[in-house]
């Protein structure tokens, strides 16, 4: 079982590495902090970020704008944060969860129309849908 990274008040630390320019990024960031998370932000450049993706074993297909480390898992690009909870509580055997792309509709992506999207759960021997989000 990974070690648990909280703060001081309890909640779940996320880690979260992201270009200094991307908005999108910024707006995935208020939605954890909205939902409980103590989340601490690195901005780096592309060249760094692509060494941080290989470092926590990101398949290149589900590579987004941000990664997020929380208590042993990777999170990739626009998880809402609800999805984080539940494989925090559930705990499986995995690497973590990707939103592949930027969907429409996900935290940080909001706007007036919402795309269907899946959250992956991904681990060294491939993928598997944990979680639907219609639109």
């Amino acid at each position: 079982m990974a070690l648990s990274q909280t703060s001081l008040r309890g909640a779940s630390r996320v880690s979260v590495f992201k270009d200094p320019s991307c908005a999108c990024c910024n707006g995935w960031i208020d939605h954890l902090k909205q939902s409980g998370f103590d989340v601490a932000a690195t901005e780096m450049p592309n060249a760094q970020f692509r060494e941080v993706k290989s470092r926590y074993k990101v398949p290149p297909d589900l590579q987004s704008c941000h990664t997020g480390v929380v208590d042993g898992y990777v999170i990739e690009g626009h998880v809402p944060a609800a999805d984080i909870q539940r494989l925090l509580k559930e705990r499986p055997k995995a690497i973590g969860l990707a939103v592949p792309g930027m969907p429409v509709g996900s935290p940080g992506m909001e706007g007036p129309k919402h795309e269907s999207y899946s959250v992956l759960m991904f681990d060294a021997t491939g993928k598997k849908i944990f979680q639907e989000h219609p639109a």
